[in-house]
């Protein structure tokens, strides 16, 4: 076989490939929405706006998140109006790891380089509603899954379980998602009036 007959046969494979490629993204389902979250496989969630949480808060929280035998701890201060959500987290030392605006259906952030790109803002905010926000607001998001919430316990069909021990603001939430295999454990503390 002659070199110019090697060639040709790479670049017809490299064709089949790209083409291959091509319509295996074609195949594939589109990006939700602006302002959706895929939360777990085939489940998604349509975030509320922060006055469907029908009230303000500011909070300061310890969140201690696990993913598969990895724990990582961090700071966050959570503030919500009724026009807007700002959240800013720091690391175990105290430097700033993002910083997250949701505000008119728009979501902004400032993020630190050293943060992993795998940390998405938006699921940041699906979590956040997924624990705090009233079942009305989630329900009404919610696709792919139905919702159940009991006696201080929430899931969404078999993929996520919420939990809360006191008073989710001054006390302990808890989510773990079974499909992603992550938990999340949030202790929260008003500040001011």
């Amino acid at each position: 076989m002659s070199l110019t007959t090697v060639k040709i046969r790479r670049v017809r494979a490299a064709l089949v490939l790209l083409i291959g490629l091509g319509l295996a993204a074609c195949a594939a389902p589109p990006p939700p929405e602006p302002g959706r979250v895929t939360i777990a496989p085939g489940i998604t969630l349509s975030l509320p706006s922060p006055a469907a949480l029908g009230r303000s808060v500011d909070a300061v929280q310890i969140v201690t998140a696990r993913h598969r035998g990895d724990i990582f701890v961090f700071e966050g201060r959570l503030s919500v109006g009724p026009d807007r959500l700002l959240l800013v987290g720091t690391d175990s030392l105290g430097r700033r790891a993002m910083t997250v605006t949701w505000s008119q259906g728009q979501i902004t952030v400032e993020r630190a380089a050293w943060l992993p790109d795998t940390l998405r803002p938006e699921n940041i905010l699906a979590d956040i509603v997924l624990l705090y926000w009233p079942e009305a607001a989630v329900r009404s998001g919610l696709s792919g899954a139905d919702l159940t919430e009991q006696a201080g316990d929430r899931a969404i069909g078999s993929a996520i379980l919420v939990s809360w021990q006191g008073d989710p603001w001054n006390g302990t939430a808890h989510l773990r998602n079974l499909v992603w295999e992550y938990e999340l454990d949030v202790r929260s503390v008003l500040v001011g009036p």
